[in-house]
């Protein structure tokens, strides 16, 4: 039996376009556990990550980072094994050369939940700092809706047909990310 580590190059893996042409993500991917590395516009190599559901990763990430999510090359298994998926990511990062700004100095910016509180006007901030608990929540959901319009936005130029859905309990604390 042949290594997966040999089988599943990362130079021998087709890139597959972020949104195909109608605007929808891979639906090859969805529900599918996998290694996954996600390329720029110019198929700079951005991130590898391994999912218990690839499609979902990618619109997570393309929430984050949509300025890095142009191209995706994918590997799929199919029974979660930790370790497997642990060995292919480091060998595709280690194919490549270096490692990617996603799996280093940017891990956060493409893997955590956006934090909208950053985004808090002066005046806000004064407001949520003179506020009672209940009013620092509707605060932080009012800063988090606005930080959510404005990545919507950005992302219309994408021209994507898929929805997004944001966790509505994170938004209670500042915090967007999918559900």
């Amino acid at each position: 039996m042949s290594s997966p580590l040999k089988t599943c190059l990362l130079k021998n893996l087709d890139y597959i376009p972020y949104l195909d042409d109608r605007g929808q993500f891979p639906e090859q991917f969805s529900k599918k556990i996998g290694v996954y590395a996600i390329f720029n516009e110019n198929k700079t190599l951005q991130l590898v990550h391994y999912s218990r559901d690839i499609y979902l990763s990618l619109k997570q990430h393309m929430v984050r980072q949509p300025q890095g999510c142009y191209w995706v090359k994918a590997y799929v298994i199919d029974k979660p094994n930790r370790s497997q998926l642990e060995q292919i990511k480091e060998a595709w990062i280690t194919e490549n050369g270096s490692i990617p700004l996603g799996n280093d100095t940017q891990f956060s910016q493409w893997t955590d939940p956006i934090n909208a509180k950053v985004s808090m006007t002066d005046e806000e901030k004064a407001s949520y700092e003179t506020s009672d608990e209940l009013g620092q929540i509707k605060l932080l959901k009012t800063v988090a809706r606005r930080v959510q319009e404005e990545i919507l936005e950005r992302l219309e130029p994408r021209k994507i047909q898929d929805s997004f859905r944001f966790n509505p309990k994170l938004k209670e604390k500042g915090l967007l990310d999918l559900k």
